[in-house]
């Protein structure tokens, strides 16, 4: 058995918000310096992150020479073998959001849908060429347009920027990366109404058969998994402590779940103040999501609450891990057939 080879982008945004979640969730890498390649998370001895080109991970993963890894989900499509290793761990790490998209050039002014475009392509060949398309997933891409009828299509791959290929005149639109459009509209491009061919975000993908076959680097993956699971679940709560007076531990509980709305995500924690006489005050903290706070910061001093404070929680487990058990499920294929 082997430690779990944790493949991380090693530059640019998805690097900055990977960083930045793992710093969340305690699962910090400790890396040597900036020009180092390999590094650990103390925290979790057995896991060797490796820092790669984004552009590099799924295909690394699929080849097996990393285990699991961070990664634009479109990228994770467009460089995934059909039939390889790979299998989605986690969907939506909540960074890196953007859309690839088909744009045209503003002066287009009757193409305005994928059907509208699917016309010019018909066009341009009826006059002896194809439309031509700038873009760096070709395999994404090429399937959007087929699934939307539109044929006769030249692919001009581009390592650059996308945005000057038609002004350029080596490309008559574009397929690209945006997160807000911006750049695109400066540069007089259009995102046509039903042009997006995949939302993106960050995710987790793993090789399915080196976690299938090898306990110890599934553990690895389910302490990952779980932890950053439980530390974004724990970013919609906080936690509301507050003393309130009643005869029994049950009645102030009564009096809380009075409005069972505001009871807490699993109900209130009730316990007696000891101050040494009988005072019948007790502590109550209830778990809440932040947007019910002020009600139940109400809910509190209705019932007479003193000393109310709230507090964020760094980590909310539930009962399982979802990702965890979706990956199970993923990997049984990979199970049956890898013996």
């Amino acid at each position: 058995m082997s430690n779990l080879r944790f493949a991380l982008p090693s530059s640019g945004a998805l690097f900055e918000g990977t960083s930045k979640l793992l710093d969340e969730c305690g699962l910090s890498v400790r890396r040597a310096n900036s020009r180092r390649y390999t590094a650990d998370i103390p925290s979790l001895p057995g896991v060797d992150v490796l820092f790669q080109r984004q552009s590099d991970i799924t295909i690394e993963i699929d080849g097996g020479s990393a285990d699991i890894g961070v990664v634009g989900l479109d990228r994770y499509y467009e460089s995934r073998l059909e039939r390889g290793d790979t299998v989605l761990l986690h969907d939506g790490l909540g960074f890196g959001r953007s859309k690839l998209v088909i744009a045209v050039p503003d002066a287009w002014l009757d193409v305005t849908s994928m059907a509208d475009l699917a016309d010019i392509a018909l066009e341009f060949r009826a006059k002896g060429r194809d439309l031509r398309i700038a873009c760096k997933y070709e395999r994404l891409v090429r399937r959007f347009l087929n699934e939307n009828g539109v044929n006769y299509v030249s692919m001009i791959h581009v390592s650059g920027g996308l945005e000057a290929a038609p002004v350029m005149g080596y490309a008559d639109i574009i397929a690209d990366i945006t997160a807000t459009g911006t750049t695109l509209r400066e540069n007089g491009l259009r995102i046509l109404v039903d042009g997006t061919v995949i939302e993106s975000q960050s995710v987790i993908v793993g090789n399915g058969r080196a976690l299938a076959n090898d306990p110890e680097k599934l553990v690895h993956a389910r302490q990952i998994l779980e932890k950053i699971e439980a530390s974004q679940r724990a970013q919609k709560y906080q936690r509301v402590t507050g003393d309130i007076k009643g005869e029994s531990e049950d009645e102030v509980a009564r009096q809380v779940m009075r409005r069972r709305e505001l009871g807490g995500l699993d109900g209130p924690t009730i316990s007696a103040v000891h101050t040494g006489k009988q005072s019948n005050w007790f502590t109550v903290q209830v778990l809440v999501r932040k947007s019910d706070l002020p009600s139940v910061v109400s809910h509190f001093r209705e019932l007479g609450g003193i000393g109310i404070a709230a507090n964020d929680v760094q980590y909310v487990y539930r009962e399982g891990c979802e990702a965890y058990d979706r990956l199970v499920e993923n990997l049984k294929p990979f199970k049956e057939s890898g013996e």
